[in-house]
C-alpha cells in the first residue's frame, strides 16, 4: 500500500485522468497523421492510374486501335459480362 495514494486519493485520480487524456490526445494525433498519410497515398495512386490510362489510350491511338473515351467503365462492365457468360456457359456445360 502506497502512502501517497492513501494521503490524497483525489489528487491521484486527477493525475490519472490527466494522464489518460494526454494519452488519448497523442493517440488521436497519431491516428490523424496516419489517416492523412493514407489519404495522400491513395490520391497519388489515383493520379498514377489516371496517367497510366491516358498513356494506354495514347498508345492505342498511335497503333490505330480505337479506344473508348473512358476505358475504366466499359472494361469493368465487359469484365462482368465475361464472368457472367463464363458462369452461364459453365453451368450449361457442367464445368
Amino acid at each position: 500500500m502506497d502512502g501517497h495514494d492513501s494521503e490524497d486519493p483525489k489528487q491521484s485520480t486527477a493525475d490519472m485522468t490527466v494522464f489518460v487524456q494526454n494519452l488519448l490526445q497523442q493517440m488521436q494525433s497519431r491516428f490523424q497523421t496516419m489517416s492523412d498519410s493514407i489519404i495522400t497515398k491513395i490520391d497519388e495512386m489515383g493520379s498514377r492510374i489516371n496517367e497510366l490510362e491516358q498513356s494506354i489510350n495514347d498508345l492505342k491511338s498511335e497503333m490505330g486501335v480505337e479506344g473508348s473515351p473512358s476505358p475504366m467503365t466499359p472494361s469493368k462492365s465487359s469484365a462482368d459480362e465475361v464472368k457472367k457468360d463464363e458462369v452461364c456457359h459453365g453451368a450449361m456445360t457442367g464445368s
